[in-house]
């Protein structure tokens, strides 16, 4: 279905260095990246511009719009919320969704990564020694950092410091202006390695997934929809949260597969059901 065709990444921010080695060798498609194509226009990260849409309506708005610019009929975009996580306490996370857009044969793959993998972090910093501290625990220089006066101000911003010494003069320049300075991590993709291994890890998710064909029709694309919980413990036999199945189905046929015990094992451990340990 997609060897030899273009497939444009719909990016500003050189997501296209880990996304189009796997995409290419895994489907033997031609990636590229359309000229002068600004995804900020739906959302910038320090808040210029509100992201109006949901991840995945973000995401699927600009493959959309790069596919139109480029006159291309195969894309792909990602989109990403970082905060903390959904169910770990205390723990910052990286949410990325991809979805791949192949308008030739009416397909549209969805994957999500979520990751603890990510040094998102932002800090009111009053003095040098703060900064200094801050820039060591997000990895700097190696993980870029912006710089801003207080939040509800977005006049003045730096972006992109990757170098020490841009650092500590763009902070005593903006700490002249004001008592305090916001620092935070820069999560736009090219000034964020560990986001970018998410990214990547987010597209070996996606091949995958595209690998698996429907049963029924051989479309790409049968994945999980739904992770039933419902596991019997081995001491009480009443129903645990473990997962009892996955179901996956295929959007081209609705033909819909359950795999029982995925996790191959049948019975949980009376540590983890309710009734043996409230």
């Amino acid at each position: 279905m997609f060897k030899g065709r273009s497939l444009v990444i719909a990016t500003k921010h050189e997501k296209e260095k880990v996304i189009a080695p796997l995409l290419e060798k895994a489907l033997g498609v031609v990636c590229f990246v359309p000229e002068d194509f600004d995804t900020d226009t739906l959302g910038t990260f320090t808040g210029e511009i509100e992201r109006k849409l949901d991840p995945i309506s973000t995401a699927r708005q600009k493959c959309l719009m790069a596919m139109k610019v480029s006159d291309c009929d195969l894309g792909i975009a990602s989109e990403g919320s970082f905060g903390p996580h959904p169910s770990l306490y205390f723990a910052s996370a990286d949410d990325e969704f991809l979805i791949f857009i192949d308008a030739k044969n009416n397909l549209e793959i969805i994957v999500r990564e979520l990751s603890t993998e990510t040094n998102f972090n932002r800090s009111e910093i009053k003095n040098e020694h703060e900064l200094l501290a801050f820039a060591d625990v997000v990895k700097f220089p190696s993980h870029g950092l912006i710089l801003q006066q207080p939040k509800t101000d977005n006049s003045y911003i730096v972006r992109g410091i990757t170098d020490l010494e841009d650092l500590k003069k763009s902070f005593h320049l903006m700490l002249e202006k004001c008592d305090t300075v916001y620092a935070e991590t820069d999560m736009r993709a090219m000034y964020n390695p560990s986001r970018m291994t998410v990214i990547k890890n987010a597209t070996k998710k996606l091949v995958d997934k595209l690998d698996s064909c429907c049963p029924h029709c051989d479309i790409p694309g049968f994945g999980i929809t739904t992770a039933k919980k419902g596991l019997e413990c081995s001491s009480c036999g009443s129903p645990t949260n473990s997962i009892l199945s996955f179901m996956y189905s295929c959007q081209n046929c609705d033909f819909e597969k359950e795999e029982m015990y995925p996790h191959k094992k049948r019975t949980e451990e009376p540590m983890y059901c309710d009734f043996c340990n409230p």
